[in-house]
């Protein structure tokens, strides 16, 4: 074995905890340099420069390397991969955008602007290049969060030159309609259509990892034209406890789900906030939404924020709340956010793990298979009454409503649907749907 040999099969024990696959076949290794010395230097083109784990990379690089006997150096450069932009084809002001995250809330009020802008500038903290573009025509939020000396917007090769606060490129309708005095937008929805185009697509974003879309409110015309006129990457949900923002939740992911947005965090704002007096924990608007959500829809990356006077108070000021309390423990929920978001991200575009396979074996039969594993099935029956929705469970005991006996002998899923990258939707001939989590599917099938 040749010592380049050598190099790339220590370097194969190194994995990537989220792709699940070795640095080596991942193709992360560029540029792999050995002199006769025995010093080995490389690059290790990474998905993301924001990835959370890149130094516990180069770590592991230099500790395998070091074992041959015969290497006396290891020289690890982090890089970020560049591939080719998928949004070449939506507006030449996109075209070398990587990644589009949509933060919506389909609910007004619920803190999805200023989850947006930390979400912006923890990922632009991590080294990525990111941009911020605010898509609420009728109630844009950018400004007010992000104080920034702003002189009018102008034009360079017919693209309109964003916005800057500390690295991150802002846009928002705001901006745009300032040299108006800035007063309400009143036009109707092909014109708010056309506004969101002209601004998304014929802004110079340049070279981004991220661009993070605040979301308008709600599932209507406005957020079903923006969601098809470009490819976005994944949505990022942000609701609040009580029922009502679940009902408007569960309306945002099927929307997405339909145009093949990929939800990949939950995030239940205003969660519950800690008494400066006795130091416990009170949950205001109740508990159970967040809960409901992963359990109904298998959701790995959910987080809860608290309500605290500093997030206002900060972001009123003008200042995303992760500067200026960076060593804060609510900025420790954002970071986390963050890295999940990135992971995500990077599954979305870099694995190649096969979606479980769910299917119609009979009226009353599903198959499922995992990867290369053998077919497995379960009856309708059983899986009918493994539903979680809120029609079968008790919201706030837990336990199962519907009994064995209320459903009927000749049960039979008509329709299987994938969702996402996370479940499957089953229609039943008894008119019922149900939504079931891969998750819960594996763990129904080792079971049967």
């Amino acid at each position: 074995m040749d010592r380049k040999d050598e190099i790339l099969n220590q370097l194969k024990s190194i994995i990537d905890p989220d792709l699940n696959q070795d640095i080596v076949s991942l193709g992360f290794i560029k540029k792999l340099e050995i002199n006769d010395e025995g010093s080995v230097a490389f690059d290790l083109e990474l998905t993301t420069p924001a990835c959370p784990v890149k130094e516990q990379f180069r770590a592991d690089c230099e500790k395998v390397l070091l074992e041959l006997p015969w290497v006396t150096r290891v020289t690890v450069a982090l890089k970020s991969s560049r591939a080719k932009s998928a949004l070449t084809n939506a507006g030449k002001g996109l075209a070398d955008v990587r990644f589009i995250i949509g933060v919506a809330s389909c609910k007004g009020g619920v803190g999805k602007s200023t989850t947006a802008v930390n979400l912006a500038f923890s990922l632009a903290e991590k080294g990525a290049t990111v941009g911020i573009f605010d898509a609420d025509v009728y109630g844009p939020s950018l400004p007010t969060l992000i104080d920034v000396e702003f002189n009018g917007l102008y034009q360079k090769n017919q693209l309109i030159i964003p916005v800057e606060y500390q690295g991150v490129k802002l846009m928002s309708f705001a901006y745009a309609s300032a040299n108006t005095g800035g007063g309400p937008a009143i036009m109707r929805g092909p014109m708010v259509t056309q506004v969101i185009n002209q601004l998304l697509t014929g802004t110079d974003w340049g070279e981004l990892d991220y661009l993070v879309i605040d979301m308008p409110p709600g599932t209507g015309d406005t957020q079903l034209t923006l969601s098809q006129l470009i490819p976005m990457t994944a949505a990022v949900i942000v609701t609040t406890p009580q029922q009502l923002s679940f009902v408007d939740v569960v309306k945002g992911i099927q929307m997405f789900d339909k145009l093949k947005v990929p939800t990949i965090a939950v995030i239940e704002n205003m969660s519950y906030f800690i008494c400066d007096e006795c130091d416990k924990r009170h949950n205001v608007f109740g508990t159970g939404s967040m809960r409901k959500l992963v359990e109904q829809f298998g959701f790995s990356n959910a987080f809860s924020l608290p309500i605290d006077a500093d997030i206002s108070n900060i972001s009123d000021a003008g200042i995303p709340y992760v500067i200026e309390k960076p060593d804060s423990p609510i900025t420790k929920i954002y970071k986390d956010i963050t890295d999940s978001v990135i992971r995500e991200v990077s599954k979305i575009a870099y694995s190649e793990e096969r979606q479980p396979e769910v299917s119609l074996a009979s009226e009353n039969r599903i198959s499922y298979r995992a990867g290369d594993s053998e077919i497995a099935y379960i009856d309708s029956s059983t899986l009918r009454l493994a539903c979680r929705c809120a029609g079968c469970i008790n919201e706030m005991t837990g336990e199962q409503i519907v009994e064995s006996a209320a459903i009927p002998d000749d049960i039979a899923a008509e329709q299987v649907t994938p969702m996402g990258n996370y479940a499957v939707s089953v229609s039943w001939s008894d008119g019922h749907s149900s939504i079931y989590p891969y998750d819960m599917l594996t763990e129904l099938m080792s079971t049967v």
